[in-house]
């Protein structure tokens, strides 16, 4: 792993990567509360983390099922969220989260059918609104903007990926995200930026088949990483596997994997490196 990260330095030169190493890491700048556009001009509170010297592109960031906490209470990230945020800021990269559950009064979406906020009917519109608005931004630096989300948030990734239109968004990176009709997805390609899947081999919340398929249909425009034996939230910082019952009745598994968390590290910075318009 180590000669794998030395490599990627040497290739990025004086830009900075996404810290691969073991322990998380604190956030190097002071959470900004914002208010963004969302979907039919619906404002959403969120969170934005600006580099003291931005050198990479904005990144949206989009939250999981668990949302980012009910309306009455400030906006708290999970965990690993936090940490990946923390990386991509120490990388030069502005990150911003909107939250499109508790800004609406909404609670949880696990496993909730006909949630009112999914992805296709208002997330992906709230994603590309926010994109809007940071590209807008002084430390936007005039460049394109990243998408990048986790399970709910991986599929709203997917769904406004799908509906940009070309040049609004550098690339996408969805982390085991739903893929096809079961989520309410189109089953093919519509996107124009390049595309990174992230999925664990023995995820049973949001199996990996489905996005696999789609990345076959697409070849150079859909990368893809199956990470074997790793389950749903392979990026976890803590805990064991564990398993969780949906109100739709379905009894899934999710846990980390340190092993595909440190190589998903990697992947996304190789990914960032070659597509998101680094000076």
């Amino acid at each position: 792993m180590m000669r794998v990260l030395m490599a990627m330095l040497l290739l990025a030169g004086c830009a900075r990567p996404i810290a691969a190493d073991e322990a998380p890491l604190s956030l190097s700048v002071p959470a900004q509360a914002v208010t963004v556009p969302g979907a039919e001009g619906t404002p959403l509170r969120a969170l934005l983390f600006v580099p003291e010297t931005p050198t990479g592109p904005p990144v949206i960031a989009l939250h999981s099922c668990s949302g980012l906490g009910t309306a009455e209470r400030p906006i708290s990230l999970p965990p690993h969220q936090q940490d990946w945020a923390a990386r991509l800021v120490a990388a030069g990269h502005p990150v911003l989260f909107p939250d499109s559950f508790g800004s609406r009064g909404l609670g949880r979406a696990c496993g909730v059918p006909r949630f009112p906020a999914g992805p296709m009917r208002v997330r992906r519109w709230d994603a590309l609104a926010a994109a809007q608005w940071a590209r807008e931004q002084p430390w936007a630096r005039g460049e394109g903007v990243v998408l990048i989300g986790w399970s709910h948030g991986g599929s709203s990734v997917l769904a406004a990926w799908n509906s940009a239109p070309l040049g609004t968004i550098h690339a996408a990176i969805a982390m085991y995200p739903g893929c096809g009709a079961a989520q309410g997805l189109p089953v093919f390609a519509a996107g124009t930026a390049p595309l990174l899947l992230l999925l664990g081999g023995d995820d049973n919340w949001t199996p990996p088949q489905p996005c696999e398929r789609m990345a076959d249909l697409s070849p150079g425009l859909i990368e893809r990483e199956v990470y074997a034996g790793a389950h749903h939230s392979f990026d976890g910082l803590s805990g064991g596997l564990r398993s969780m019952s949906l109100p739709d009745g379905r009894t899934v598994s999710l846990g980390p994997d340190p092993a595909a968390r440190a190589a998903s590290r990697l992947r996304v910075a190789a990914f960032l490196e070659a597509h998101a318009g680094r000076p």
